[in-house]
């Protein structure tokens, strides 16, 4: 639709006959009235979007559980004996994946209240992930009472996993109880790159076989799979949602992320400084070891205070170790394949208040924000949808918005042409 075409933005006559498909009140909630009440009382989806909150269930069995048992005072460490394989940490370690949960809302700041006894020195670790529009799931990152998890771009289901840790003395803790809270975040956008990090990483091997991984596998002869040194990029137990390709002197592999380690536990060196959980003075692509290692960094230690004895930014396991042409550990070219979800985008401006987005490509689906007046937005790809009229326009392209997990009509896109130039399908 054409600048001088389209309908005035501050007064939007609405067809009300048969040649109208969706009335423009249906389609972008406009708030015809100057009373906010009866606005709300004249159209449901008329009310503000706000944040969100939610109890989650502990006591639904789920499919991926490690060393966590379900008790009547909540969950606690079936075994407190050392694990996982990888980082040869002399602490016990479980793991729970809780269910997915369905939001009404894009959200991306996510504040946990946990309800926990922890022993000192032992630890509850709360990890979020989320899934958006386009079905891609972010990276894990930890949530705190007193540092919410930031997650990479707005999503509409969010995930929860539980880690407990002892104490070095073998003490357990126990969780009671979590709520969640979850909001759209006004900072300014978090721009992910499009293309997946690579790497040059020293790896070793694991081997370790009987031995169990961060994520519960029990790993098997010629087994397939890596570690790496932060809970951020592992993959539940059987899946490869979080996988790297990994390429040696003979050839390359793509394996999943089962493992947490070689070192350290909290070095995901593959994120920019800005997102780095820590370690955040090294450079992008540098394992903290390595640096410990080469140039003494951390007084030669990794995080947990050890001597490092060699750069290990990576370890394989057997099979993978030795299909890419390792027969003794060595550098290694690594891609994380998981980072590259940040699509190129192209930014254009909207018109009209009180503008929704939707979770599909339909007036129908749920809204899950809304733009409160004429601003520019940041299109990742479009799709054809449902057609939507008003004041005898008709579009049905819809664009997907990255930072607000869902679909806007291109209708309210002030550009010229109803498909949007230079933006691909979703």
């Amino acid at each position: 639709m054409r600048r001088s075409q389209r309908p005035n933005t501050h007064s939007v006559p609405v067809r009300r006959g048969p040649a109208v498909a969706v009335s423009l009140l249906a389609v972008v909630g406009l708030t015809l009235t100057a009373d906010p009440a009866a606005a709300r009382g004249a159209d449901p989806d008329d009310a503000p979007l706000g944040g969100i909150s939610w109890r989650a269930d502990l006591a639904t069995p789920a499919a991926d559980v490690t060393n966590v048992s379900r008790t009547e005072g909540g969950l606690r460490l079936r075994d407190p004996r050392p694990g996982p394989a990888s980082s040869r940490s002399p602490q016990g370690q479980g793991t729970v994946l809780l269910p997915e949960r369905v939001l009404g809302r894009a959200v991306d700041r996510i504040t946990p209240d946990l309800e926990a006894t922890v022993p000192t020195g032992a630890q509850v670790a709360v990890d979020v992930r989320g899934r958006d529009g386009l079905g891609r799931w972010t990276e894990w990152r930890e949530a705190r009472d007193d540092s919410p998890a930031l997650l990479p771009r707005a999503v509409t289901r969010v995930q929860t996993r539980l880690t407990l840790v002892t104490a070095p003395n073998g003490s357990a803790p126990t969780v009671s109880g979590l709520r969640l809270g979850a909001e759209l975040d006004d900072t300014p956008v978090r721009a992910e790159a499009a293309e997946a990090v690579t790497a040059s990483v020293y790896a070793t091997r694991e081997g370790l076989v009987g031995g169990t991984t961060a994520n519960g596998h029990v790993i098997v002869p010629n087994d397939h799979f890596v570690a790496l040194p932060s809970r951020r990029g592992l993959s539940p137990k059987g899946s490869g949602e979080y996988s790297v390709r990994v390429c040696g002197p003979a050839r390359c592999e793509t394996a999943p992320v089962w493992d947490v380690g070689p070192w350290n536990t909290r070095d995901d060196y593959w994120n920019p400084s800005s997102v780095r959980e820590s370690f955040k003075d090294l450079p992008q692509g540098t394992p903290e070891a390595q640096a410990a290692y080469q140039q003494g960094y951390n007084g030669g230690l990794d995080g947990s205070g050890r001597r490092v004895l060699n750069p290990a930014g990576i370890d394989l396991a057997d099979g993978t170790f030795y299909n890419i042409g390792l027969n003794n550990n060595g550098w290694v070219t690594v891609t994380y394949l998981w980072t590259g979800t940040g699509a190129p985008t192209k930014s254009f401006p909207t018109w009209g208040t009180a503008v929704n987005i939707r979770q599909q490509a339909t007036s129908a689906s749920t809204r899950v924000a809304q733009l409160p007046g004429p601003t520019t937005v940041r299109v990742q790809c479009q799709v054809h949808g449902q057609l939507v009229e008003a004041d005898g326009h008709s579009n049905d392209a819809w664009s997907y918005l990255p930072d607000y997990g869902g679909y806007i009509s291109n209708i309210f896109i002030d550009v010229a042409d109803s498909w949007l130039p230079g933006v691909p399908n979703c």
